[in-house]
């Protein structure tokens, strides 16, 4: 039997989402090492005079326990 942990997280960034889910993932990694996978649950952005100014992504990470 295994056992996984998952930690919901929100990534930014101020180019796209993807680097958003990437920013996310990378201070993930940060405590662990034995991250298994990534669930995209939501795309968000901050809206200032008609432009994107800021990307967010919130996720779930997959890691062992």
């Amino acid at each position: 039997m295994s056992v996984v942990k998952v930690s919901e997280l929100v990534g930014s960034s101020d180019e796209n989402w993807t680097e958003a889910v990437n920013n996310a993932v990378l201070e993930a990694s940060k405590n662990s090492d034995d991250i298994l996978g990534v669930e995209v649950t939501n795309f968000t952005a901050s809206i200032e005079n008609g432009r994107v100014v800021e990307y967010r992504a919130n996720i779930k990470i997959a890691s062992h326990f």
